[in-house]
């Protein structure tokens, strides 16, 4: 059965390039970036992990850890870390845990038969601190990760979660927002004190909140 938003993301223990991990307890009051690879020692996934390491600051600052996941052993992620680095020029700051028994994908639903009955597909949970999966996106084993894309969506998690507000088509960190349907224009001229701009009665654009 698929995760859904909302749902508690499921905990487990797993070896990984930085250690043993147990899950819930490595997330502590963080978000997380938990994401999937096909297998080790292929380009796309190469270019993936080195990006998500030179992201490590934007990552940081949001409050984020990134956790990274393949069917393939221990051994073999310690001996593809290094063509990571050099391809990338960065070193490895995020744990990739081993899933040789396929465990943590089956449990993730990370194993689509239909496109291979063994790699897993380029899965991507973000999860709360309170441990709920607050999103979820699955790509082809062919098609690499828009990590832009994943961290103006952290950046609309954030703030969603904090304020009553939605964020609009190509939103980025920056500009306006939408106050939510059921804030009324009475209590959004107190809680939104730059003021709106009333568009539709049901669409009120707001200078983003907590700038």
């Amino acid at each position: 059965m698929s995760l859904r938003l909302g749902d508690i993301a499921p905990d487990f223990k797993a070896e990984s390039t930085l250690g043993h991990i147990s899950f819930h307890e490595w997330i502590g009051d963080s978000w997380a970036l938990f994401f999937s690879h096909p297998a080790d020692f292929t380009p796309v996934c190469t270019t993936e992990l080195g990006k998500t390491a030179l992201l490590n600051g934007e990552f940081t600052k949001r409050g984020v850890k990134a956790i990274a996941i393949s069917v393939d052993s221990l051994e073999s992620h310690n001996k593809w870390v290094p063509d990571i680095e050099e391809v990338n020029s960065v070193n490895m700051n995020f744990p990739i845990i081993a899933d040789p028994e396929k465990t943590v994908a089956l449990l993730y639903d990370m194993i689509h038969p239909n496109a291979s009955e063994k790699a897993t597909v380029r899965s991507v949970f973000i999860i709360g601190p309170d441990k709920k999966i607050k999103l979820t996106l699955t790509y082809p084993a062919s098609t690499g990760r828009n990590f832009t894309e994943i961290l103006r969506v952290i950046d609309s998690l954030q703030l969603t979660a904090n304020y009553q507000v939605a964020t609009p088509a190509d939103w980025v960190h920056g500009e306006d927002v939408i106050i939510i349907p059921a804030v009324s224009d009475v209590d959004a001229v107190a809680k939104f004190p730059k003021g709106f701009t009333s568009v539709k009665p049901y669409l009120r654009k707001t200078p983003q909140p907590n700038l």
